[in-house]
This record gives structure tokens, sequence and C-alpha cells, in this order.
């Protein structure tokens, strides 16, 4: 289809961040509650597009339109389903849930000819409502990240002052993929669409000193960086 003057839209590819819930429990009741356990004051989700994984669970127990309307309470808003659970279509209709595919292994062959990731650097503070995405590669923030702040990349974060914000490295599905940060005060830490909110305060060990985030066996973990 050629383009047009006419035309009142363009159909173009894009790739989107989205958080992966992977359930480990087909029992509203169950998921409900860990929710309420998690976040008990204040989410640190707002309107947050999210992807429902199903591949630990049978996928035909599920209350699909339930799920919605919980994780939607606090902020996390499902917009599809991986894998697609086959005979469910009416019911992820009904739910308003998009069927996404299976999970194929990206091809690295295809990965042979790319450029170099670049790294972004950033020498100011990233404020409440801003956000920084470094597409394809690394970034780097010399200041700090405040409270309501959002900061992305599709490889390494590193932060050289305070984390209050959220920091999402790995955007595009690197698992080995690392945040770095100097002072961590984080609302919410994701590596690889898997993420972790810090409810309690950090152990006396890890609360005064640079640390790194980074992903084993599907759970994000923190430790001190070596002096």
């Amino acid at each position: 289809m050629s383009a047009s003057a006419d035309h009142t839209f363009d159909i173009k590819s894009a790739r989107l961040n989205l958080f992966s819930i992977r359930l480990r429990s087909t029992r509203l009741a169950d998921i409900a509650r860990d929710l309420d356990n998690r976040f008990p004051s204040d989410s640190p989700f707002s309107r947050t597009p999210a992807m429902l994984d199903v591949s630990q669970v049978n996928p035909v127990e599920l209350d699909y339109r339930g799920l919605v309307a919980r994780f939607a309470q606090y902020g996390i808003h499902l917009v599809g389903v991986r894998p697609t659970p086959a005979g469910l279509e009416g019911a992820l209709d009904d739910a308003g849930l998009l069927p996404l595919g299976g999970d194929e292994a990206l091809d690295e062959s295809c990965l042979e000819d790319e450029p170099q990731p670049q790294t972004l650097v950033i020498d100011k503070p990233v404020r409440a409502g801003q956000q920084v995405y470094a597409r394809g590669g690394n970034l780097v923030v010399l200041a700090t990240v405040s409270a309501g702040a959002e900061v992305i990349a599709d490889g390494d974060i590193h932060i050289y002052g305070s984390l209050r914000g959220r920091a999402l490295a790995g955007a595009r599905g690197q698992r080995d993929a690392r945040i770095f940060v100097q002072s961590m005060q984080a609302e919410l830490l994701s590596i690889a669409g898997i993420w972790r909110t810090l409810e309690q305060d950090l152990p006396a060990a890890l609360a005064s000193r640079p640390l790194q985030v980074l992903l084993e066996s599907d759970k994000i973990v923190m430790r001190a960086l070596p002096d």
C-alpha cells in the first residue's frame, strides 16, 4: 500500500516496555491477598501496562476479568496474556486482554550486525513525573532520581546519586542487565520485566553502601559493591 496525503494515520512497527506478571497461583483470593500484603499503603504503579504470564499455571482455571480488576486497583493495567491459552479466546476478549503469542526465543543471528549499544548520560536530576529511556543501550545518571521519576534502559543503569524513584534495566528482556546505585531508596526495581518493590528498610549491611541489583533465579537481589 502506497503512502497518501489523504491518509489520516500511519501504521508502523513499535516495541513497548511492559512489566511481566508471572502467576504462580490460579486462586484470585490468594493473588489479591498477596497484592494487599505487598502494597499495604500506596502502590508504586500508576496506569502501568503489564503482560500476564500464565506459563507456570493452568490458564483454564484463571478468572481473567477478576485479575484485570484486582491489578487495576494497584495501578497495574493488564493488556495481554502470554503464552496464548488455547480455547480461551472468548474469556480473554471478555476481559479486554490480547493474546500475545508464545515465548519464542530471539534469533541471536539477527543481532550479529547490530551496532554496539550507546550509553546515554544524564547530568541533571531526574525529577518527579519525568521519564528517561536509554533505548538500545546503557544509562548513566550523575545525579538523583527523585520519587515519582522513572529511568529505563535496555542495558544497565548506573546512578551516581540517590535512587528514590523507579529503575527498569534490561527493558527488552536482557536478563544479565544490572542496576548500580550509590544510595538506594527506590520505589521499584525491575530487570527484564521482573520487578521488586522495597516495602521495608534495607538491612544495615546494605543501607549505607553502594549497591548492585541483579537477577538470580527469576528474583531481584541486591548486593553491596566491593570497597
